[in-house]
């Protein structure tokens, strides 16, 4: 993961922050400073954090816990929202975000998107599209482990099955751990694996195993 792109983005909220702090009067960020402009920091800080550290993630939790006081103003509510994104941007730059598991997950995922770029570059669009999706697959299983999303049901006769890719895909957006854009987007990626598994080589091109590739490898970067 280059975690540089994450602590710039950070750095972009604590800059907005630093301008606004700068011009206002007071501590709560009041005089010669617009409602307009806290409540655009609170947003791009809320959206930085979401997408680095997911809705799920402490980080996100205590932004949302401070927005609901009543007891301080929307300046006084970024000035803490601040202290969450300082506190996350210490973290991505330490490492304390990944556990043991996360490490290793990352690495054999690498490993097997690497093979799966080694063969698409190499004209094996087939088997480099059944690696990708099988790797996204996976992240998807990782993904509700993490947030809380069985990735068992019970079935008519009382046992538990694992549930197919599109339903952790649907489970996991209705949850609001990614987008339903992206929810829509892994349905395509995995409607191009099942046809490559199931010898429909014909449905897709080697562009597309190449987009899929690179659109997997964002997915897996910046979801946890």
């Amino acid at each position: 993961m280059n975690k540089n792109i994450f602590i710039s983005q950070l750095d972009s909220v604590i800059n907005d922050f630093d301008i606004i702090r700068g011009k206002a009067q007071y501590d709560d960020l009041s005089g010669n400073t617009t409602p307009e402009e806290i409540s655009s920091a609170i947003t791009k800080a809320k959206a930085a954090v979401s997408r680095i550290s997911g809705v799920q993630s402490e980080y996100y939790k205590e932004i949302e816990a401070n927005l609901e006081r009543k007891d301080i103003n929307r300046g006084n509510k970024l000035r803490n929202i601040i202290g969450v994104v300082n506190a996350l941007k210490s973290d991505i730059e330490n490492d304390y975000l990944r556990t043991f598991q996360e490490i290793v997950q990352g690495e054999v995922f690498s490993d097997y998107l690497e093979m799966a770029q080694y063969l698409q570059e190499e004209g094996y669009k087939d088997p480099a599209a059944v690696i990708i999706g099988s790797t996204l697959e996976a992240h998807l299983k990782e993904l509700c482990k993490n947030n809380s999303v069985d990735i068992e049901f019970l079935n008519g006769k009382g046992k538990l099955v694992p549930k197919k890719a599109n339903v952790l895909n649907a489970d996991l957006a209705k949850k609001g751990i990614y987008s339903s854009a992206y929810q829509k987007q892994i349905t395509a990626w995995m409607d191009i694996r099942n046809s490559a598994a199931h010898g429909n080589y014909s449905d897709y091109s080697k562009e597309e195993i190449k987009l899929m590739l690179q659109g997997v490898r964002q997915f897996l970067l910046t979801t946890k």
